[in-house]
């Protein structure tokens, strides 16, 4: 099993996974969606090209949280024409995180594929961007391949940026327990987009005076 591992940083970034309409909101850390999506447009994958995005949507993901950044919301005024005049106009609330950093993993036993992701991400056929094509990365966006599974490769994911935190956060997908969330990409096809379900569980790690670790599964029905 081999973990392929990619930086996500910049000033802004935006990970939606149920907004609609004039309300864009942002989930606390990338979707599997707006990763897959980034890799896809790295890769050359088109829009229709189902067949293509299942290849990637098979890997297992997850997250580790190296800065949390905050929350801000901007807001954009549609104006919409019509034979060259305005016909009608609207404002829009869109949701960002502003300057947070991100380890994404992704898990297979394919190791040729996560090559191919390697070689796209560091030469894109299109340009990248996080969750909006208002967001470009930093660099650099790929970190390595990790030689280990998905938690034990996020546990340790720290280990490639330079964040002086007392904790760490990971989220990763869960193939027995944990909260849903529709984000696994199905089709990007602008006629009928579409995404299915999987399961994810959140883990935080604080840091004790003698550099060792403490686990904490986040269940927030366990205080009731």
């Amino acid at each position: 099993m081999a973990t392929l591992l990619l930086r996500l940083a910049a000033p802004l970034q935006a990970w939606g996974s149920s907004s609609k309409f004039n309300i864009r909101t942002t989930e606390r850390e990338p979707t599997k969606s707006g990763v897959i999506g980034m890799i896809a447009a790295a890769m050359g994958i088109k829009r229709c090209d189902d067949t293509g995005l299942e290849r990637l949507a098979k890997l297992r993901f997850g997250v580790s949280v190296c800065r949390e950044g905050k929350l801000i919301k901007d807001f954009h005024m549609v104006r919409q024409m019509k034979n060259d005049k305005l016909d009608d106009s609207h404002l829009t609330e869109r949701y960002y995180l502003s300057d947070a950093e991100f380890i994404a993993a992704l898990e297979t036993d394919d190791t040729e594929l996560l090559q191919e992701i390697e070689k796209a991400v560091k030469n894109p056929v299109y340009p990248l961007f996080l969750g909006r094509r208002s967001c470009p990365p930093t660099l650099p966006v790929f970190l390595g391949i990790e030689e280990s599974e998905l938690v034990d490769t996020l546990k340790n994911a720290n280990n490639y940026v330079n964040i002086n935190e007392n904790y760490c956060r990971i989220v990763y997908e869960s193939y027995t327990d944990g909260s849903i969330i529709q984000d696994v990409p199905v089709s990007f096809s602008q006629l009928h987009r579409k995404h299915s379900y999987r399961k994810k569980k959140e883990e935080i790690f604080y840091m004790k005076s003698d550099n060792e670790t403490v686990v904490t599964e986040h269940d927030p029905m366990a205080e009731l």
